[in-house]
């Protein structure tokens, strides 16, 4: 069955662009070219996928993206943002945005980005029936299950989030920079989108460091990246 998107975007003749593009390229699609009607349709669990412009009339973009997250973690988000807001795009991705695009973009771009979060997700599914729990402590890491749980408490992640302890996890003690965790966890590596990493590895941090019993376990090595270690 073809993914569906729903595209946020008050812009008629861009909404009109990225769905004709998506369209062809095999997705079935869906506008909302107000911030109100954008939110009652995100927030239906439709979509396999969410496009939100931030600047929208009626309701932003930020906020219909921290209402889908209250009560849906999972389904990938991209934000489309202006180039010169910056403090806009991270906001975005703290509000649980798992990727963003700046206006101008390529459409070209557009659809390698979404192939590649539709990738993820895809593979997220096909993992293998065996479990290959990941374990530190009292720290457990489910992809099966794609959770998250300490002292069996869970910790509540985005997908984006899980998929990037876990691929951290997968490899402890090893140091990735933030170009090649874009390329590992998001699919895609492109000049500018630094901004990705570090916003999600804050947010990944601020989830885990509420749990006060827990060692901190995503580490910054200054000037080189992120390593995950356990040391209780």
């Amino acid at each position: 069955m073809s993914q569906r998107i729903l595209i946020v975007e008050d812009e008629i003749d861009l909404a009109n662009l990225i769905e004709i593009t998506l369209i062809n390229a095999g997705f079935v699609v869906r506008k909302a070219n107000n911030g109100r009607a954008g939110l009652e349709a995100a927030l239906s669990g439709n979509y396999d996928l969410i496009m939100l412009d931030i600047m929208l009339p009626e309701v932003d973009g930020l906020e219909i993206c921290r209402q889908v997250r209250l009560t849906d973690p999972s389904t990938p988000i991209v934000m489309l943002t202006a180039r010169d807001t910056e403090t806009d795009r991270i906001m975005g991705l703290n509000m649980g945005a798992d990727d963003y695009l700046t206006k101008p973009f390529s459409i070209r771009e557009l659809e390698a980005r979404v192939r590649a979060m539709f990738r993820r997700v895809q593979a997220n599914n096909a993992a293998p029936s065996v479990s290959q729990d990941l374990v530190f402590g009292d720290l457990c890491i489910e992809p099966q299950r794609h959770k998250v749980t300490f002292q069996n408490a869970a910790i509540e992640l985005t997908s984006t989030e899980f998929d990037l302890i876990h691929f951290l996890a997968s490899n402890p003690g090893q140091v990735f920079s933030r170009s090649q965790l874009l390329d590992s966890v998001w699919g895609y590596n492109h000049l500018g989108y630094e901004h990705t990493v570090n916003s999600h590895i804050n947010r990944l941090r601020a989830k885990l460091e509420a749990c006060k019993s827990l060692p901190k376990v995503v580490h910054t090595i200054w000037g080189v990246g992120y390593k995950f270690e356990y040391l209780a």
